[in-house]
């Protein structure tokens, strides 16, 4: 028994033969419709289309499946003798061709392909199929340029690109559903970038990993709750978040001197979770005496009225972060849990880390309750 999907058989092995025959023929077939669709959505795709062997009543039902995800285990196979993007570009089509009724979550996966095939046409079938959860992991060897059609997905809730171009079209005027979008590997300008965030008026939860950023940005999102950035952050200012309350950054050069706290958290009076990594910052040896930066002395004016853990990893104990471990201490009244994760050169000294310790527990808390956790 088998099925023919393209060039592809799928060929029932003997025994599940032997088996499926021992059946009474009125058991799959008499599965209620909603059951099947929750078999169906457990499976991965390419065991969904296979089920088309089992009765008449399942040969298509897969076609009106709502969620759908595609990746690699669709076209790659041990012996593998046809380029996985033709194998991609023949299998996506028919499956698409098949398809009836709305598609309401999306992924696909496409990461490892040597290129990325034009999915244009593709991405124009999904917005016209009430698409609302979509998932465009793209060929990591060039950036695809995303197609007008994608934004006018009015439906869309929640949104996931990677390794992709984005240039919205003028006429764009944005995702009014819109309440998660992550944003990774993707190259697109300052401006575009700031006037997407404003057009997604009830946008909830924001991820940027973006590797190169030309000026600054202003986060001006109302409704926005958790925001994790990557990237530089010297380029970054809170603007218009009230209700944010969780907050990761992280950057390829990041260091507390280099950082605009006033600027950073200019309208952040709601946040209670922050994360700061500064795992890729080159640690280095600063003299004691290191003037304290302009920028962190703008944060001793900067109150955390509800921030409740802050957690610092691979903290170089460089007078610039010790200066901010301090201020953080000294300025949230209501802190619960501060981790510090100090990272130390393979030679330096165990007095040297014993002191930065104890220069830590002396500092000054601003909350009763604030317990610290240093870890070397």
């Amino acid at each position: 028994m088998s099925i023919v999907l393209g060039d592809y058989c799928y060929m029932m092995p003997p025994k599940r033969r032997k088996y499926c025959r021992s059946l009474p023929p009125d058991v799959l077939s008499d599965l209620p419709d909603n059951v099947i669709d929750v078999i169906l959505m457990c499976l991965p795709c390419k065991d969904v289309v296979r089920t088309s062997i089992l009765s008449k009543k399942w040969r298509y039902h897969w076609c009106r499946l709502t969620k759908l995800t595609l990746d690699s285990s669709l076209w790659v196979t041990k012996k593998d003798l046809l380029n996985p993007t033709v194998k991609f570009t023949k299998i996506i089509y028919q499956l698409l061709s098949l398809h009836e009724g709305p598609i309401t979550k999306f992924t696909l996966n496409i990461g490892f392909l040597e290129n990325c095939p034009d999915i244009g046409n593709f991405i124009s079938f999904l917005s016209r199929k009430d698409i609302q959860h979509l998932v465009l992991d793209l060929s990591w060897k060039m950036l695809y340029k995303l197609p007008s059609s994608l934004f006018t997905c009015s439906q869309l809730r929640h949104l996931t690109l990677r390794n992709c171009l984005i240039h919205p079209p003028s006429a764009f005027q944005g995702f009014d559903m819109l309440t998660s979008l992550e944003l990774r590997n993707v190259k697109i300008s300052s401006v575009l970038l700031e006037s997407l965030i404003s057009r997604c008026p009830v946008l909830k939860r924001l991820i940027l990993n973006i590797p190169e950023i030309l000026s600054i940005i202003e986060i001006n999102a109302p409704m926005l709750r958790s925001f994790n950035f990557r990237g530089d952050i010297s380029f970054i200012c809170l603007k218009n978040v009230p209700l944010l309350v969780k907050v990761s950054l992280a950057g390829d050069d990041m260091r507390a001197e280099n950082l605009d706290f006033a600027k950073v958290f200019e309208s952040c009076s709601a946040l209670e979770h922050l994360r700061l990594d500064f795992s890729n910052t080159m640690v280095d040896n600063e003299d004691s005496g290191y003037e304290e930066s302009l920028e962190l002395k703008h944060l001793s004016n900067v109150t955390f009225n509800h921030l409740r853990e802050v957690k610092i990893e691979l903290c170089t104990g460089s007078t610039s972060e010790m200066q901010l471990i301090k201020l953080l201490l000294a300025n949230s009244p209501v802190l619960v849990r501060m981790l510090i994760d100090r990272q130390f050169l393979d030679d330096e000294p165990l007095d040297t880390r014993l002191q930065v310790f104890a220069e830590i527990s002396k500092f000054s808390h601003a909350s009763p309750k604030a317990e610290v956790v240093y870890v070397d």
